[in-house]
């Protein structure tokens, strides 16, 4: 058994939040840049958070992002490079 599958959901939860909070702290470590490293980013958890609870798209996406999506964007996203969205391109691959 995956020892994951035995993490009391209390721990999950908390250890969720953290990541959360962590990510909101480091707006400097862009979507694009996440996904490129790790095939991951805000918006999937957001889209994840939003299939394990009902909350609305937008609900999930403030959830995770601590402000509506649209005033983070404004606030902390820059334009991705061409580097950055071919790194992208290359990691989501791994995720099949």
């Amino acid at each position: 058994m995956d020892r994951l599958e035995t993490l009391d959901d209390a721990a999950a939860a908390a250890a969720f939040r953290r990541l959360v909070r962590h990510l909101r702290h480091r707006t400097d470590a862009q979507n694009v840049d996440l996904m490129g490293l790790a095939g991951f980013c805000r918006n999937c958890l957001s889209d994840w958070t939003q299939e394990a609870s009902g909350m609305s798209k937008d609900e999930a996406r403030e959830a995770i992002y601590g402000m509506p999506y649209a005033e983070w964007k404004a606030n902390h996203q820059a334009d991705a490079t061409p580097e950055q969205l071919e790194r992208m391109a290359v990691s989501v691959k791994k995720n099949a």
